[in-house]
């Protein structure tokens, strides 16, 4: 699908306008072998309220970021390696409709495209591209992925003890285990989570007992020397709760919000499946027609641009010459 993109001026220049839509706080995207395969605007699932994102699909990597201004001006960059992602269908529920979970270990979420038939497309080309990769590196899927953080909108009260009423005082804070949303007291325990983070998470009490089961049936001194465990109390940076995009005011009980922010005019690009000019102008490409004729080609065999059609007239003569090939239109 991406072969004959990669080296392709265009694809060198639509790389070049992502970077710079980011700026300067944005890593740099072109490297050699690289190919923008597609882009769009998708609904992403964020703590407080799903929000609009710009989603780009490379064919090694997802990148998404908020939207500052549309197709110009995007911040708050994310990159996410697709041998590491999985994902997963979600059924429709009520509002929330055509979405699907990205998984990875450091990371999932969910996110909802504007149709059904854009939602089966960003899932064929994300899964196409992932396993493509992973045939090209010999890597295996990950096996383990990071909980999707549950919303904090579907929870009034704390998913753990069942009994504190989350207030201005008594904030939300989410389990890096399971996702749940729990109080201060019920997620007051850390562990690390090496696929996350260097440091212990903040983990709610049933997934810290669950936690400490299993790594006290291992050999304590191999776990500690694979994985470095340090004592569970110590401090750590996974400490703060907040979405790591700007959140503006995060209302509860807004799940409809922003849901409906995506507009006609923009559907996502995929660059993979329409026919471009090709870079090199020594490579050209035959001749083609949905009507059979008595040639099969041209009788130059190549046409100027991108597949073209023969005349109706060439049909008559069985064969068709460089003055009856346009390039990509017929001659009638």
């Amino acid at each position: 699908m991406v072969d004959r993109l990669v080296n392709s001026e265009a694809n060198a220049r639509r790389i070049a306008t992502v970077e710079n839509c980011f700026g300067a706080n944005g890593q740099p995207l072109a490297i050699p072998g690289r190919v923008l395969v597609g882009e769009g605007v998708v609904t992403k699932m964020c703590r407080k309220k799903p929000k609009t994102r710009q989603f780009f699909l490379f064919n090694d990597i997802l990148v998404y970021g908020n939207i500052v201004m549309d197709k110009k001006k995007y911040n708050k960059q994310h990159i996410i390696p697709l041998e590491e992602v999985k994902l997963e269908n979600l059924e429709d529920d009520g509002i929330l409709k055509n979405g699907w979970l990205i998984r990875t270990p450091t990371k999932s979420f969910a996110v909802y495209a504007a149709t059904a038939t854009e939602k089966t497309e960003w899932m064929a080309h994300i899964n196409k591209c992932v396993e493509d990769l992973l045939k090209k590196t010999g890597k295996k899927p990950s096996l383990e992925h990071a909980a999707v953080w549950i919303p904090d909108a579907e929870a009034s009260i704390c998913m753990h003890c069942r009994k504190t009423q989350f207030t201005v005082l008594n904030r939300r804070h989410h389990c890096r285990k399971c996702g749940a949303v729990v109080c201060n007291p019920c997620s007051s325990k850390k562990f690390l989570l090496p696929a996350q983070s260097s440091k212990p998470l903040r983990v709610c009490l049933s997934c810290y007992d669950t936690l400490t089961k299993a790594r006290a049936n291992q050999d304590e001194s191999t776990v500690s020397a694979k994985l470095n465990i340090p004592p569970s109390n110590q401090d750590s940076s996974g400490e703060d709760d907040s979405e790591d995009e700007n959140d503006d005011g995060g209302k509860i009980g807004n799940l409809d919000k922003g849901l409906d922010n995506i507009s006609i005019d923009e559907k996502p690009t995929f660059y993979g499946d329409t026919a471009e000019a090709p870079s090199d102008n020594s490579q050209q490409t035959p001749c083609s027609s949905d009507q059979p004729t008595s040639s099969d080609t041209c009788a130059s065999n190549t046409c100027s641009d991108s597949v073209a059609t023969c005349s109706d007239s060439a049909y008559d003569a069985g064969s068709c010459d460089t003055s009856t090939c346009d390039a990509g239109t017929s001659n009638e």
